[in-house]
């Protein structure tokens, strides 16, 4: 399966679990576009912790400070100006 697949059915499956359980007083929706990054599979463990303590580790850094390193630590080029727009 593509990433862009799993993505496209991620946002929507979840989306409308939300909606169907009305968890939210309005309609939700995810932000237009996604980003993506691998791992070797001997970076596993790392990955696993991170993911539980996620919450602790965004107390320090934003998600886009993170994403933002994120980009620049996987080489990815991008012009910030395109980027957290819904932010400002």
């Amino acid at each position: 399966m593509c990433i862009s697949d799993l993505v496209r059915d991620i946002k929507n499956n979840s989306s409308n679990f939300i909606n169907d359980q009305q968890f939210l007083k309005g309609k939700f929706s995810w932000q237009e576009g996604y980003g993506a990054f691998s791992y070797a599979h001997s970076q596993i463990e790392q990955v696993y912790k991170y993911i539980a303590n996620q919450e602790e580790h965004h107390k320090k850094k934003t998600f886009k400070d993170e994403y933002l390193d994120f980009l620049q630590k996987f080489e990815v080029a991008y012009n910030e100006r395109y980027l957290f727009d819904w932010l400002d």
